[in-house]
């Protein structure tokens, strides 16, 4: 079992997060909506009163964010240097190319295994974990 911290949980995130749970994970679910991260407890993830409580401890951190400035201010301020050296952090939000860069460039800089990971496949996809993943990294 994997230690996952997953930050948005929105219409993708949802899903995802809750087949990881369905794989055997342990899922530690962060969003600004209330409503949300309820679904994703009912769904048997572990609510997280922040992102930064979410990613403590775990050994992958995957964002699902709706653009580019959302997933650079979480980066800075709540996953690096809080998550563990070495965990593995992905980026499964379609955002621009340069917040993509930027944000892959600081991750490795600082010590993490990071994965720019785009889906498609929509909601449909993220319920049933048939999403295909466009993945780039080192």
């Amino acid at each position: 079992m994997t230690r996952i911290a997953f930050i948005g949980l929105g219409n993708m995130g949802g899903g995802m997060a809750a087949r990881l749970v369905g794989a055997g994970h342990e899922v530690a679910a962060f969003d600004l909506s209330a409503e949300a991260l309820e679904r994703a407890a009912a769904r048997g993830c572990t609510p997280a009163a922040s992102a930064r409580e979410a990613v403590a401890g775990a050994e992958a951190v995957i964002t699902m964010l709706p653009a580019g400035p959302q997933v650079r201010a979480v980066y800075a301020a709540d996953i690096r240097g809080v998550a563990p050296a070495g965990a593995l952090l992905i980026d499964g939000s379609t955002i621009d190319v340069e917040s993509a860069r930027h944000v892959a460039s600081e991750a490795t800089a600082a010590g993490y295994v990071f994965a720019d990971a785009p889906v498609s496949g929509g909601t449909a996809g993220a319920e049933a974990g048939t999403l295909a993943f466009m993945v780039g990294c080192e």
